[in-house]
């Protein structure tokens, strides 16, 4: 060896410095349980439907318009009931009504006759009593009443009540005239005569309508009708003659 060339010792290094060739995979990785043409279908497109694709339409609010236009009108109607029940509950507090009372306490008799071409003619005076027990209230009858009289299904007569106002704690006395024909009086003539000969008496019924108005203290309510219904007994049906009442009674009730 020449004396130029110079001999360098090599120096121990350490593996973890020495980088690895780093090792590009020739094919991609494909799961064990997998093949290859799995992969490939999962990858491949999906077909196109044939049929157009529809857009769903959006609901539609005239439905939850309807429902919230009725809510509205049954908050409505609830609230007037409930308005209405409430001021019905202070005027009874308040005024503490009173069904007013009728009563029969005359008849008389002026004509009951049957003529030449079988129609009974009939004309009766009634005397009727009507009380207002009540304290506050007062009670205007108006016009166009009617009163009928009746013997079982036939009418007999008919009339109507004076207009006139009834004040509190009030008791006022009616006298009524009623008129009335019936044709082919016959078969009522003969009932009429069979009744009073077996039982010796008649049975009548007063048929009353009545509109009125109702006042509390200075406040008018709307119209009402009073309707009555009265059963009276007489002794006869004799013209000119005393009557007597064997019994009375009246019902009331009212319509609005």
């Amino acid at each position: 060896m020449t004396d130029n060339q110079k001999i360098h010792p090599l120096h121990d290094v350490p593996l973890h410095d020495v980088e690895a060739p780093q090792q590009h995979p020739s094919a991609p990785l494909v799961p064990r349980n997998s093949s290859k043409s799995d992969d490939h279908q999962q990858h491949q497109p999906l077909p196109m439907p044939n049929h157009p694709i529809r857009n769903s339409k959006p609901p539609k609010k005239r439905r939850s318009c309807c429902c919230k236009f009725f809510c509205w009108i049954f908050s409505i109607l609830i609230i007037l009931i409930i308005a209405i029940g409430i001021a019905i509950g202070i005027l009874f507090l308040a005024f503490r009504p009173k069904i007013p009372k009728y009563s029969v306490d005359e008849l008389r008799v002026t004509q009951f006759n049957v003529s030449d071409n079988n129609s009974l003619s009939v004309t009766f005076n009634l005397t009727i009593m009507a009380r207002n027990p009540n304290k506050k209230i007062g009670i205007d009858y108006r016009g166009g009443s009617h009163i009928s009289a009746w013997y079982n299904d036939t009418k007999l007569c008919e009339g109507s009540l004076p207009k006139f106002y009834q004040g509190h704690k009030n008791v006022t006395v009616l006298s009524i005239p009623l008129n009335g024909q019936t044709q082919n009086a016959t078969g009522l003539r003969d009932s009429l005569t069979q009744q009073f000969t077996q039982v010796g008496s008649v049975p009548l019924n007063l048929k009353v309508k009545q509109p009125v108005r109702i006042k509390f203290g200075k406040l008018k309510i709307f119209k009402i009708n009073f309707r009555v219904r009265c059963r009276i007994v007489v002794d006869s049906l004799n013209t000119n003659n005393s009557i007597r009442i064997r019994s009375s009674s009246c019902k009331f009730r009212f319509k609005l």
